[in-house]
């Protein structure tokens, strides 16, 4: 007897502590869980969007970004230049690609006589900076300069205006070997620039590339001639190659707005904005969240109340009428008031529903013993002003009395 009683007791022992069996304990802190969700629906529903906000916030920073700055080497898109980095290193040119100026004026120290490309489109760099790059460069081809680096260049080269639209190509027009070699290039939204020696003139003596007296230095005008769009047109690619080929070292530099202290001289945004600005956005933050949980509450369903509200015929057929007159719709009242007549005649006259117009009309001048001419014409007219029309409605109601009295 003591055998099956042992083991039933040992059955039940271990269906009470199966893991995998539901207790009452957890079902009640469910119960309590789901409670509590629904009074707190407003703050649960905030606290899922903010941490959508920032999981798409650190996704999108930590994810891997493809390079497009404009004339990259690394960019591959119509405004990049990764066709004209690959075409140099097929000519034996190594192109080192620095973010930063410190490492720009690193990789110009190491080499022997490097060429520089310098576009610097924000024109973030001061002086002494674009003085220390140009003293470690053996050549320096700067594209389309702003006006303080052309002036902190100093080397007798200025701006002198654009290239016309009517000039999408220009032709050397100089003497500079690497100009007649590669012919005609495009000219379409580029700088024209004076001093030193002027190649591709659109008119007068400014051109879109212009080289110093000692032949260091050459200001471009034009990012086309570099990008990957056009650099297959014209002689774009050649005199690209051989301006920027001359060296065995081409040290690609495109500053960004970090370079502006990099000697400490200039200022970023966060120099730039008040003191007061870094608490803006915790607090919009905060404001964000009352606002969801403000306008996310709900005090319960909506009911629905029929309320006993009685509108007269007479009060919306007035209303209407005013509506009509304010908008001075002649022509869509005079169809309203000829719908309804024709309707009660034909109730009247017994002709059924399926009744027409003209047969409405024929039995009420039968009726009336009238001419159908002379019914259909007064049913049938068009009043073109409001006098017109008020005069017409009384005709049409004096016949529908003649016809109900009938």
């Amino acid at each position: 007897m003591s055998g099956p009683a042992t083991t039933s007791a040992g059955t039940a022992q271990e269906t009470r502590q199966s893991p995998g069996a539901p207790t009452v304990g957890g079902s009640l802190r469910a119960a309590r869980f789901l409670a509590w969700l629904r009074q707190h629906r407003g703050m649960a529903a905030a606290a899922v969007v903010v941490a959508g906000a920032l999981a798409l916030i650190i996704g999108t920073q930590l994810a891997p970004k493809g390079d497009t700055f404009p004339l990259s080497v690394h960019n591959a898109g119509p405004e990049g230049a990764r066709a004209l980095g690959e075409i140099l290193g097929r000519h034996g040119v190594s192109v080192r690609t620095p973010t930063r100026f410190d490492a720009a004026l690193q990789d110009l120290h190491s080499s022997s006589s490097p060429t520089l490309l310098l576009y610097d489109r924000y024109g973030v760099l001061d002086a002494q900076q674009l003085a220390g790059l140009v003293s470690a460069a053996g050549r320096v081809v700067v594209v389309t300069p702003r006006l303080e680096t052309l002036a902190a260049l100093d080397s007798g080269i200025h701006q002198a205006g654009v290239v016309p639209d009517a000039s999408p190509v220009l032709n050397p027009g100089c003497g500079y070997p690497d100009a007649e070699t590669a012919g005609q290039v495009t000219g379409e939204g580029g700088f024209v620039y004076d001093g030193g020696t002027t190649c591709y003139r659109a008119a007068g003596a400014a051109g879109m590339l212009a080289v110093s007296a000692d032949g260091r230095l050459a200001v471009l005008g034009s990012t086309a001639v570099l990008g990957n769009d056009k650099l297959d047109e014209l002689g774009n690619a050649a005199l690209a190659v051989r301006t920027l080929g001359a060296s065995r070292d081409l040290v690609w530099y495109l500053p960004s707005i970090e370079d502006a202290t990099a000697d400490g001289s200039g200022k970023t945004l966060d120099d730039l904005a008040p003191g007061w600005a870094r608490f803006l956005g915790p607090w919009l933050l905060v404001v964000a969240l009352a606002a969801i949980v403000w306008r996310g509450r709900r005090h319960g369903p909506l009911v629905f109340e029929p309320l006993p509200v009685v509108v007269k015929a007479v009060e919306t057929a007035e209303g209407r009428a005013r509506l009509y007159q304010d908008s001075r719709a002649v022509e869509q009242a005079r169809d309203n008031l000829r719908a309804g007549l024709l309707v009660r005649l034909a109730r009247k006259l017994r002709l059924g529903p399926g009744a027409t117009a003209e047969e409405t009309i024929a039995a009420a001048a039968r009726l009336l013993g009238r001419d159908a001419a002379g019914v259909r014409m007064l049913i049938n007219e068009r009043p073109t002003t409001e006098a017109r029309l008020v005069a017409w409605s009384q005709a049409m109601d004096k016949l529908e009395k003649e016809v109900m009295t009938r």
